[in-house]
This record gives structure tokens, C-alpha cells and sequence, in this order.
């Protein structure tokens, strides 16, 4: 009986602190208690109004989704910040009267995120993503929602991906 009891102890023990390293989402824990998400700027050539919004709010929404950090509007532990560089529409793939078949538009962010509590975490890095439609098409209304849904939420996790999973 007192055999078991140590057993069960010992195994519960490496259950909890192994769980301690990652959380279910991948995250791995980090010196802060705090983040904020600077307003993304939209530099690109071509604007899309409302994107920038767009994209700050759903960067916000993951990282507050997948860990257990603060948002606050500054003095935060963790800082990202940039501008949206590029917002472009390119013909893909051609048909036999060479007319595009399929378009894709392209997003590319521009992100300098900042640990406050471990200098060597800070990066500025481009993140991009592409959406393909058909070219006949207009981007408008519910498909250019489901566009920038798709691009955004793989930006916003390769963002948290390289600021705070370090996968």
C-alpha cells in the first residue's frame, strides 16, 4: 500500500511539472504577463480600407486566444508592431486564349515584435500569405471577407508561431 502511494506520487509529480514546459496550444511559456498590439499600418501600393483594423484586431484575438497574457494599450511586456507592405492582385494561370483563369491576392505584413524581459526574442520579419479565386470573379463583399479571413488567421499564427511557440 505505502509502495503505491510513492508510485502514484512520483508519476503525478512528472504529470504536473511536464505539463508546465507546453500549454495545449503550443505555447511555450514566457517572462511576461503582459502584451500589446500596436495599430498595423497600411502602407501597401494598393489599399483595402479596413484591413489594417482587420489585422490588428485578429493578431490580438490569437495571441489572447492561446495563452493566458494581458492585453493593454501600452507599457506591455510583449510589443508587436508594423505596417501591411503589399496588397496585390496577380493573374495565376492562363486559359488557351491567354485570359487569367485564376488570380491571387497577396498579403505581406511587416512585423517588429519586442520582449521587453529577453532582448534575443526581438525580431522584424515579413510574413505573407495568398489567397487563389477565380478570375472572373470579383473580390468583394463575403469573398473578400473569406479571403482575408484565410490569409489573416495563417499570418497571425505564423506571427505567434515565430514570437512565442518559437516553432
Amino acid at each position: 500500500m505505502k509502495y503505491s502511494l510513492i508510485i502514484l506520487s512520483i508519476t503525478l509529480s512528472i504529470v504536473v511539472n511536464s505539463c508546465g514546459v507546453y500549454n495545449f496550444t503550443g505555447a511555450k511559456p514566457v517572462d511576461a504577463k503582459t502584451f500589446q498590439v500596436n495599430y498595423f499600418q497600411n502602407n501597401a501600393e494598393l489599399i483595402e480600407p479596413g484591413i489594417e483594423r482587420t489585422f490588428t484586431l485578429e493578431l490580438q484575438d490569437i495571441i489572447q486566444s492561446q495563452t493566458n497574457l494581458n492585453l493593454v494599450t501600452q507599457g506591455g511586456e510583449l510589443i508587436y508592431e508594423g505596417e501591411i507592405v503589399e496588397y496585390r492582385i496577380a493573374p495565376m494561370t492562363a486559359t488557351a486564349d491567354q485570359r487569367a483563369a485564376q488570380n491571387r491576392l497577396t498579403i505581406t505584413v511587416m512585423v517588429r515584435f519586442t520582449n521587453r524581459n529577453k532582448e534575443e526574442d526581438n525580431f522584424e520579419k515579413r510574413f505573407s500569405f495568398y489567397y487563389d479565386f477565380d478570375a472572373n470573379a470579383q473580390l468583394v463583399g463575403s469573398q473578400l471577407t473569406a479571403a482575408l479571413d484565410e490569409i489573416f488567421e495563417r499570418i497571425t499564427q505564423d506571427v505567434f508561431n515565430e514570437s512565442l511557440a518559437k516553432w
